[in-house]
């Protein structure tokens, strides 16, 4: 009798595991991640002759949402173009004239799709985010390497890209007396709140 109260003991257990398992596993089906615009930098670098421009732009808005069962994720990250700034007013007033038209287009979209490669719900992780990168007025298929570290109830990344704007239908705005590069380099360092996990 105790030999059998014990194996139903044990298969009891084993059975509360096994729910339990399944329970953590299916409350991760889901991950809520919001992005804080005050804890986002986006940066880029444009090569220039005799000297490299650096600038900025804002988030303006962003969350996202990931299934790491299926390494889908879907969200938006909206930058305000017509933020975007290098500190040489006439230098950004040609950018957004002539090179982003950002009075027309006022918003630069990325809209991931799914994680090449395993996200630990804990720690860090190097992954490649596939997905949709909309600028002015035109959508490009983007793989975009990224660093994401999790906590419990928050999250930090780093994702460096090119943008190659000339081939994406934009303006160079290279003349006679200076030459830029065709792409640009940016690196989005961002964090916020795990919203629901």
């Amino acid at each position: 009798m105790k030999r059998v109260r014990g194996c139903a003991g044990f298969r009891s257990g084993r059975v509360l595991a096994i729910f339990l398992a399944f329970t953590s596993f299916a409350a991760a089906q889901n991950v809520e991640l919001g992005l804080s615009p005050q804890q986002t930098a986006i940066q880029y670098t444009l090569d220039a002759s005799f000297h490299t421009v650096h600038g900025t732009f804002q988030l303006k808005n962003g969350d996202l949402h990931f299934d790491p069962a299926t390494n889908r994720l879907w969200g938006a990250i909206v930058v305000d173009a017509r933020s975007g700034e290098t500190g040489n007013g006439s230098r950004d007033r040609k950018m957004h004239k002539e090179v982003l038209e950002s009075e027309h287009y006022p918003e630069i979209a990325f809209r991931p799709s799914r994680v090449e490669g395993t996200v630990a719900m804990q720690g860090k992780s190097s992954v490649q985010v596939h997905g949709i990168f909309a600028i002015h007025g035109a959508e490009h298929e983007v793989t975009v390497p990224a660093e994401i570290e999790m906590f419990p109830d928050r999250w930090i990344a780093t994702l460096h890209f090119a943008v190659p704007y000339v081939q994406w239908g934009m303006k160079n705005p290279s003349n006679f007396f200076l030459r830029v590069s065709e792409s640009v380099e940016v690196e989005v360092s961002t964090a916020g709140m795990v919203l629901r996990r």
